[in-house]
């Protein structure tokens, strides 16, 4: 039913979008404007910063802020009350459930960025032969579309677990009893469990590391792949000694990116587990400590080591940026 008070907020929608829009229009027409009495010179000095000027306000307000609220808040007790200054974070490297974090982690980011970048690279050579390319590519970069929680529910069920001799609704599990086998629990079972999880992500990124990786392939010149069959090199000398040298800063640009996006994991484990039977990461382990223990002081800490790992590759994937952009 369409009644007065569902008019009434769709009035209010619209007129939010009206001058929320025409408000952000009128405020850099009007420094445009004041930009514009100033002397040629500092015109070309100020329009910069006033065009940047919001968005700098705004990362200052909801990122730079925080970021040091966290830093400074790791240094107090679960209350932000007493200064305990390195404790929290000697909690972090030596407590038993967050060694076991680190180590999924590690397992985390060696399996899933080595398998993604790989199985994209093998992908987005093979498909650039084939004359279904679009389609094979559509297929496989599908699951880019689907959220992390979203997976998570669809790989719930294919990995889905009933005790023997009943029906098997997991698709896994299904095939593993048609072939005469036993159920396998895949998520209870502690040395399959993290190793589940982690092929989730794998099905979700091997198509985005395929499309970068394809554009980089296409990107080299047909003449050298020529002159190098010309000279007699096989296919795969081709592939080693050819393509992989000549699309290897691509190759680290997306390798670095996909080591960010696992270091911040953390919706596919809180779904299909919720960090439990050792299968907590370190995002999941903040989450619990900040909010499940409520000791602030500790979730902090955990999220200030995740923001100093995140870093380093953060830097290296902006200096590939800025050497591709001189050799350009």
């Amino acid at each position: 039913m369409f009644t007065t008070a569902n008019l009434l907020r769709l009035l209010s929608a619209l007129l939010a979008i009206v001058i929320g829009s025409g408000g952000i229009v009128a405020i850099f027409y009007g420094l445009n404007l004041l930009v514009e009495r100033f002397p040629k010179g500092w015109q070309q000095r100020l329009l910069p910063w006033v065009y940047m000027g919001p968005a700098l306000l705004l990362l200052g307000a909801y990122l730079v802020l925080p970021t040091i609220q966290t830093v400074y808040i790791s240094f107090f007790d679960s209350r932000s009350e007493n200064l305990v200054w390195l404790e929290n974070y000697i909690f972090a490297v030596t407590n038993g459930d967050m060694l076991i974090a680190f180590r999924n982690n590690a397992m985390w980011l060696v399996l899933v960025s080595g398998i993604s970048v790989s199985l994209g690279l093998v992908i987005a050579v093979l498909v650039d032969r084939v004359r279904y390319e679009a389609a094979a590519k559509s297929l496989i970069f599908l699951p880019m579309a689907i959220s992390f929680v979203g997976a998570s529910v669809i790989w719930r069920f294919v990995y889905a677990f009933k005790p023997a001799g009943s029906e098997q609704i997991g698709l896994l599990n299904a095939i593993v009893t048609a072939f005469g086998g036993e159920p396998v629990g895949w998520l209870v079972d502690r040395a399959l469990n993290n190793f589940a999880l982690i092929a989730i992500m794998i099905w979700l990124y091997t198509g985005f590391c395929m499309v970068l990786l394809s554009s980089a392939v296409k990107g080299i010149p047909k003449d050298v792949i020529e002159a190098a069959r010309m000279d007699g090199a096989s296919e795969v000398q081709i592939f080693w000694r050819v393509m992989i040298p000549m699309i290897m800063p691509t190759i680290t640009v997306v390798t670095t990116t996909v080591i960010v996006l696992v270091l911040k994991v953390f919706d596919i484990v809180f779904v299909m587990t919720g960090g439990n039977l050792d299968t907590d990461v370190i995002a999941s382990r903040m989450i619990k400590e900040m909010f499940n223990y409520r000791h602030f002081g500790r979730g902090s800490a955990i999220a200030t080591i995740l923001l100093f790992a995140v870093i380093p590759v953060m830097v290296a994937n902006i200096r590939r940026f800025r050497q591709q952009e001189v050799n350009r």
